[in-house]
């Protein structure tokens, strides 16, 4: 059975709280990490768990966070001088 990514994100930052001594007040620090790690993760050819290689295409093009696209930056127009 293959875990969910919420699960597995939520076993690691357990895991980094159990490694850091069980601290009181870190959890959003171990959850935040443990996030990043995923997407490390699910950006290399590395599978989740770590057991196999994937092989993955190139693309040439990047993803845009949120699939947000970047805001089109005003257009210069020439000035009017009245007479």
């Amino acid at each position: 059975m293959t875990e969910t990514r919420e699960e597995w994100i939520r076993k690691r930052a357990y895991a980094l709280w159990e490694e850091e001594g069980r601290p009181t007040g870190r959890d959003f620090v171990h959850w935040e990490q443990a996030w990043t790690e995923r997407l490390a993760l699910e950006g290399s050819a590395a599978s989740p768990d770590g057991k196999e290689v994937k092989t993955r295409k190139r693309t040439t093009s990047t993803p845009k966070a949120n699939g947000a696209a970047k805001p089109a930056a005003p257009r210069k127009t020439a000035s009017r001088k009245s007479a």
